[in-house]
């Protein structure tokens, strides 16, 4: 816990809390009402699609964009903006005017501000945290309050879809962005220097560190691989609770907080990690534990061993988005953290947009337990071949991590 004796990061720490819990009451709460309206597995995919493809095609440039402005105040708006989306969302669902177009067009434009409000969140840590020898343990951090959202935000949507509707869940999410708006407004931090120059030199700038340095192209396409399988997940627990396991919401709740707990037990032990020694083996550790999750869970209709297969997805996804992270963020400059964090964020959520879509119409044509059979054997398959990269990434990734190991 650290990184909580920087005044400044405490603000964000806290204001995030009440964000994230928000946003996953809502996730679960959209979910369900996708599959209550239309029982479209598919749908549910190409919803996720829509709200996470704005994150691969824009969040790159969103980090050259970025990059050039004061990303203080730039967050404090782009709350806002997520603010009123919810809001939108809350009334239409209210007056029972939302449809399957209508909610895919709500998804698209959370995805498109989320491009920008990405970026922001995580390049800001930097800056909140004086002593750049805590900015992994803040990373952690951040990510525990993710995955503490992961854990607590879909048990409780459960309970207020069970008592109320959906549309109460996307008005708690509203309200929850002011949290965040308003740590962010008492943090006090030096004015960061800009980057210069035109968009395209910026952008440019950004993808050559990105394409010429090996460990950190390889590392994010890890990230993808994983990202493109295992976190496909997600569509297609509704189906596994309401068809599969014969639940409801609360049973989606369940199983979404499963994964959510394995998630936050992986930022834990990645919090108490003092150095970066080790971190590549627990990020491809990470790959291996979520894959051998996905098979163990996609032909089991046993609770018991439900619950424990989707922790240890949670778990695996994890520790190899939130490792791949801070060894990105140890090893970028400074002057170029905002593009680097801005291609992590657009690789962990549009890759996870695409697979998704694939996820749900593979789950359309083959049924849904064969659908996360095909994504875990997928990923069982890469992961051997990563065997074979380890030695180099390691060596590489350790010496422009600084560790000293």
């Amino acid at each position: 816990m650290r990184a909580l004796g920087h005044r400044n990061y405490r603000y964000y720490f806290f204001g995030q809390a009440v964000s994230v819990l928000g946003s996953w009451v809502q996730q679960v709460a959209l979910s369900w009402l996708i599959y209550r309206l239309t029982g479209s597995v598919a749908l549910l995919g190409v919803t996720t699609f829509a709200a996470l493809l704005p994150m691969l095609l824009v969040g790159p440039l969103a980090g050259a964009w970025i990059d050039r402005r004061d990303k203080r105040r730039l967050l404090i708006l782009v709350q806002g903006l997520l603010g009123l989306q919810a809001a939108a969302l809350s009334v239409l669902t209210a007056m029972d005017a939302i449809g399957p177009n209508l909610i895919v067009a709500m998804s698209a434009t959370l995805g498109l501000l989320n491009a920008f409000d990405a970026p922001l969140r995580q390049s800001q840590i930097g800056v909140f945290v004086a002593n750049r020898a805590d900015l992994p343990n803040a990373l952690a951090l951040n990510a525990m309050l993710f995955n503490s959202g992961r854990f607590l935000g879909p048990p409780l949507a459960g309970l207020v879809l069970g008592l109320t509707s959906e549309a109460v869940c996307f008005a708690i999410n509203a309200v929850s962005f002011s949290a965040l708006a308003f740590g962010v407004s008492r943090i006090r931090v030096p004015e960061v220097p800009r980057a210069v120059g035109s968009m395209s030199q910026v952008f440019r700038e950004g993808l050559s560190y990105v394409w010429a340095e090996y460990p950190v192209r390889m590392l994010i396409f890890v990230l993808a691989t994983v990202n493109l399988t295992a976190s496909s997940y997600a569509v297609l627990l509704p189906v596994f609770a309401k068809d599969v396991f014969g639940g409801d919401a609360r049973m989606l709740g369940w199983l979404w907080g499963a994964a959510g707990a394995g998630a936050f037990l992986g930022t834990v032990f990645l919090a108490t990690r003092k150095h970066m020694l080790g971190l590549i083996k627990v990020v491809l550790g990470g790959a291996c534990i979520s894959a051998l999750g996905l098979l163990v869970f996609s032909h089991n209709q046993t609770l018991l061993i439900a619950l424990p297969s989707m922790a240890a997805v949670g778990f695996g996804i994890s520790v190899c988005n939130v490792g791949v992270n801070m060894l990105l963020q140890s090893m970028a400059p400074d002057h170029l953290r905002g593009r680097v964090v801005s291609f992590f964020s657009s690789t962990r959520f549009g890759l996870d947009a695409i697979g998704g879509l694939l996820a749900g119409l593979l789950a359309a044509r083959t049924g849904v337990q064969m659908a996360m059979l095909i994504e875990g054997a997928v990923l069982v398959l890469f992961f051997i071949w990563t065997l074979r990269i380890f030695g180099r990434l390691r060596t590489e990734v350790s010496l422009r991590a600084g560790d000293g190991h």
